[in-house]
């Protein structure tokens, strides 16, 4: 068994300061933290926490399949140091010509706890015959095959792909960014949605669940649909047998926002470990409570470490 994520890797610089800053203003960041970032890796990184906890033998072997520079350049190092052995590099595509990796600078305000991102990638992105080739390596049994949705033209053509070549395996897709053309198309092609807050209020949805009865007339292979929706919790829906599930959102004793990034990343990581590992175990309700209580632990700390204690009353 084996869960594949496609996306970006990213090197983050963050700097947490009191608050957004004004054009031309100048400002004290109060922090600096550099770390391996990018949707799929959070997501990988997350859920190997997870999978420690599950019998050897069905423990999923994770793999990322992701753009980074130069094998020897100090980016890539520093990205396979930060996620193998437990996660898998090997069939990362790397562009020799390239030194520097795809980076995000983040704006992290302490008085909303919102941050504002600006991204650098000059890294060819991957195109679908490379991914076939890398799909040809894969073992058969592959369960997963987890999509960030960056590319739309190319990610369609790799779940086509994967249509062909791995009948029996699940797809999943992010629909994050609004406004971004083609993400509409991946979703009709995805057995797994994870609709973002942002895209369904771009769409014209007022809710989470608004969001996902509507989209499930129009996702006809979606087995699962799942919206976050901030402050009001997350939803999750499966078609075929019309069940809705609501969490609100996570709180605990003196719990306080303090790091809002990747926290949907956590959340996928929480549903994906649902999906593959306790699919027998845990209904539809006890999967979405366990993502939104994942994600919610990710937001009261910074960084990823020590998230499985979420696992705690789940064991």
């Amino acid at each position: 068994m084996a869960v594949v994520a496609i996306g970006a890797c990213y090197v983050d610089t963050i700097l947490t300061t009191p608050h957004y800053p004004g054009e031309d203003e100048k400002l004290r960041a109060s922090t600096l933290t550099r770390q391996r970032g990018g949707n799929c890796p959070n997501t990988l990184e997350v859920l190997q926490q997870l999978t420690q906890h599950v019998p050897s033998y069905q423990e999923p072997l994770l793999k990322l399949v992701a753009v980074l520079p130069a094998k020897s350049s100090v980016a890539s190092e520093q990205i396979r140091s930060g996620l193998e052995p437990r996660v898998r590099l090997s069939h990362c595509i790397y562009r020799e010509q390239f030194s520097e990796p795809a980076s995000s600078y983040i704006i992290n305000s302490q008085s909303t706890g919102s941050r504002t991102i600006v991204n650098y990638h000059e890294l060819p992105d991957m195109t679908v015959d490379e991914f076939s080739h890398i799909a040809d390596e894969l073992d058969p049994q592959t369960t997963l095959f987890h999509f960030e949705g960056r590319d739309p033209d190319v990610t369609l053509g790799c779940i086509q792909y994967i249509r062909k070549k791995f009948p029996h395996a699940q797809v999943s897709v992010e629909v994050e960014k609004p406004g971004r053309p083609g993400l509409e198309k991946l979703a009709e092609e995805a057995d797994v949605v994870f609709y973002s807050k942002g895209w369904a209020q771009h769409s014209g949805y007022t809710s989470a669940e608004e969001c996902l009865r509507k989209r499930s007339k129009l996702t006809r292979k979606a087995t699962l649909l799942c919206c976050t929706w901030g402050q009001d919790g997350a939803d999750a829906f499966e078609p075929g047998t019309g069940t809705l599930a609501h969490v609100g959102a996570y709180s605990a004793e003196d719990f306080r926002v303090v790091d809002t990034i990747g926290a949907g990343d956590t959340f996928i990581a929480g549903m994906l470990y649902g999906i593959t590992c306790k699919a027998r175990d845990w209904d539809l309700s006890t999967k979405l409570g366990f993502a939104n209580r994942l994600a919610g632990i990710k937001v009261s700390q910074e960084g990823f470490s020590g998230l499985d204690r979420a696992l705690t009353s789940y064991l």
